[in-house]
């Protein structure tokens, strides 16, 4: 999955901001994990989590395994 790449930790503004968020909500929306949009990038998962939150989009649930504890009959 080759991403929009910048240098890691460089502030990103204006139109390539918009540009990122328009690719990152796109990959998402196809399926793509944070995690995997996060190392795609080589940005912070909160980087991606906050920039996708910013431009609308709606995150999916968490995956895997849940910690409540299972009914007992």
């Amino acid at each position: 999955m080759a991403a929009h790449t910048t240098a890691k930790g460089r502030r990103i503004t204006g139109e390539a901001r918009i540009k990122m968020a328009a690719d990152l909500k796109k990959k998402y929306e196809k399926g793509a994990s944070i995690r995997a949009l996060a190392e795609a990038t080589d940005r912070s998962y909160g980087f991606v989590h906050r920039i996708l939150s910013e431009f609308g989009v709606v995150l999916r649930g968490r995956g895997g395994a849940t910690r409540t504890k299972p009914k007992a009959s």
